[in-house]
């Protein structure tokens, strides 16, 4: 009588212990090739503290900080480290041919530019690299990055014109290039995205010339920013009631246009235009204290 007892407590033993230890029985689900190469950065990067749970001997996708994985395919899609790296970003991130979103925020030491083998991510999607000390142009291969739809490179140190080739990005909606050193005029081919309710924030840069006439063709800007920068000229196409804009400063430039003439969005919320040479009042219906709306002025 006591036999079957005493299987069924032997039964019931090797199923708690099968459950409590099933994490060491579990097959890896990060890919190796994926983890050769994070393991490779890492050592690239001189092995930094915010990565210290990169252990070569546990699960990538489930045990590693910063990284995501698919469910179905178990690549690494998604990439996002904040502070505490220093150096220059390893080329060897061009090797996650499966990523899908790149986040590298707040890293004051990381230094050099933006490596050429980032072109070699042809699923990316969303691109951060900001509050980072990366210097050097925009490169222009990110116009050949058709799967983009964010671009954030703002608070780095780049320089030199901003490439008219992000333009061709099919759908891209937001573009972040605020506070670097950027010179030169704003590429004509701007007016060309096609993205809608897009972002565009170029403030705080040293831009010069003309904003292009081509930015009054498109109609659902949602956010633009071009404040703190040399821009010149008329800026009144911008505007026009069937536009969907939402927010837009143009503050601290040397813009000149007449202000009553214009005709605001239904959908504007945010208007800063101080500090430039503009001419008139508001036009008639707007004030001040119009409900909904921010308005600030010379």
């Amino acid at each position: 009588m006591e036999t079957p007892l005493l299987n069924r407590s032997i039964v019931s033993l090797f199923f708690l212990f099968f459950i409590i230890f099933q994490p060491s029985f579990s097959a890896e689900q990060c890919n190796p090739k994926d983890k050769r190469v994070l393991l490779r950065m890492k050592r690239a990067l001189k092995n930094p503290s915010v990565l210290d749970s990169w252990d070569p001997s546990t699960d990538c996708c489930n045990e590693w900080n910063s990284v995501t994985c698919n469910h179905e395919t178990h690549r690494v899609n998604s990439l996002t480290i904040s502070g505490g790296l220093q150096g220059q970003i390893p080329r060897q991130i061009g090797d996650l041919s499966f990523l899908e979103t790149l986040v590298l925020l707040k890293h004051r030491n990381l230094e050099g530019s933006i490596p050429p083998t980032i072109s070699r991510l042809k699923r990316l999607s969303y691109l951060t690299i900001s509050s980072t000390n990366i210097s050097g142009p925009i490169p222009n291969f990110l116009g050949q990055m058709r799967r983009l739809r964010s671009i954030d490179l703002s608070y780095n140190t780049l320089s030199g014109p901003i490439p008219s080739s992000l333009a061709l990005i099919p759908n891209l909606t937001s573009l972040h290039l605020n506070r670097n050193k950027l010179t030169g005029p704003i590429p004509a081919s701007f007016g060309q995205f096609s993205g809608s309710d897009f972002d565009l924030h170029l403030s705080h840069n040293q831009l010069s010339g003309r904003i292009p006439a081509s930015l009054g063709n498109k109609l659902d800007f949602n956010d633009v920013n071009l404040s703190r920068n040399r821009l010149e000229g008329d800026a009144s196409f911008l505007f026009g009631r069937r536009k969907r804009i939402r927010a837009l400063d143009l503050s601290r430039n040397m813009l000149q246009f007449e202000l009553s003439k214009v005709r605001f969005p239904r959908t504007l919320t945010w208007l800063d235009l101080n500090h430039n040479r503009i001419n008139g009042t508001l036009p008639a219906g707007w004030g001040a204290t119009k409900a909904g709306v921010h308005l600030i002025f010379p």
